[in-house]
């Protein structure tokens, strides 16, 4: 009989091999499952980890590794200061839709304007928007009581539904012949979120994304907030006899949150993607959630999740193309990595104990 006995500590060890164990096991069962779709397993490993770094046409690929792990990486840090405190913010891709609409609503209202403070003041109200629609999860909590899973989960698609309604009414561009979607913000240099170096991927937002991890680091470490945020996901009756204000804590935590995913989607509307559609949002405030465990909530583990998530979304494209394996293949094996990484940190706590009952 097989039974989990808890750890008298959690293992020092397994905190820091799940992440190792995950992966690997993933590119195990990921390839059983495109084995299984009559694709070569080792080849469609290869295609997804491999090529996009050191293939035929890396030095491009190289370059989208930032632009994708760039969002991943600015609103994983700003969960995973939540989440370390208990606060489960699971709406970070509706923030993200609110804080492309507010920039991109300034951006157009302000077409064809040509002005330095353009870009900032879209960079604020961004923030702005992820932080109000944060704030809507945060207040229930704080008044009500209401589950910040649910209200946050939800609140996603009225998000969607807002952008779906922006897309083909109010920001629709006025020249795209009755086509959704609002003007192209890189036809607009005041709002374009250019490369800062050509060919490098390299834009605002993915050095927004590195100050982020940087300053959550000195947060989570070095300042008594981040101290008092691991109390309160630790030991929450300890935290409030430290002085803890849970109400302040919940609004702090989601509100932070919210702002980073909302700086996320402005990053993104006026660079990569450079449109309002309603296809604009692509699940990276889902995505982000297993970059936040992955990289075990630290901001550097944070850095690195982001960057092997992101080769998996390259990796995924390039199998599709070349191999031709069907998307829905593609989102089960990054879905496999969450499992995997859930399944295996058990092991931080419990050792698995092999006998007959009652022995």
């Amino acid at each position: 009989m097989i039974t989990l006995v808890r750890r008298p500590t959690p293992s020092k060890l397994w905190t820091y091999a799940t992440p190792i164990v995950a992966v690997i096991a993933t590119m195990i069962a990921g390839g059983i499952l495109f084995a299984v779709l009559g694709k070569h397993p080792v080849e469609a490993i290869r295609v997804i980890f491999w090529d996009p770094l050191f293939g035929a046409n890396a030095g491009y690929f190289r370059g989208q590794l930032l632009v994708k792990a760039g969002p991943l990486i600015l609103i994983a840090a700003g969960l995973a200061i939540g989440f370390r405190a208990g606060i489960w913010n699971i709406g970070a891709e509706g923030q993200y839709i609110m804080g492309a609409l507010f920039s991109a609503w300034l951006a157009l209202k302000m077409y064809p304007t040509e002005s330095h403070w353009l870009f900032p003041a879209m960079i604020v109200l961004g923030a702005l928007g992820g932080l109000l629609w944060a704030m809507i999860p945060a207040l229930l909590k704080v008044v009500f009581g209401t589950s910040e899973i649910l209200v946050s989960l939800m609140l996603v698609y009225v998000a969607e539904n807002l952008l779906a309604y922006m897309s083909f009414g109010p920001l629709k561009n006025p020249e795209g012949y009755g086509f959704p979607g609002s003007r192209n913000l890189q036809d607009y240099p005041s709002a374009y979120n250019a490369e800062l170096f050509a060919g490098t991927g390299v834009h605002w937002g993915v050095v927004t994304a590195l100050v982020a991890v940087i300053a959550t680091y000195i947060l989570m470490h070095r300042h008594i907030t981040g101290f008092r945020i691991r109390v309160a996901g630790e030991a929450p009756r300890a935290a409030r006899f430290a002085g803890v204000i849970p109400a302040r804590l919940v609004i702090f935590c989601l509100g932070l949150g919210g702002a980073f995913a909302g700086l996320a989607g402005m990053f993104e509307v006026s660079g990569p993607s450079g449109q309002i559609t309603d296809s604009f949002n692509v699940g990276y405030g889902f995505t982000a959630i297993i970059v936040a465990f992955l990289g075990r909530l630290h901001p550097i583990g944070i850095l690195l999740a982001g960057l092997l998530m992101a080769l998996t979304y390259i990796g995924g494209d390039m199998a599709q193309l070349v191999l031709g394996l069907p998307s829905a293949a593609i989102q089960v094996f990054q879905g496999m990595l969450l499992f995997f990484l859930l399944a295996f940190d058990v092991l931080t706590n419990f050792h698995i104990r092999f006998g007959r009952a009652g022995a």
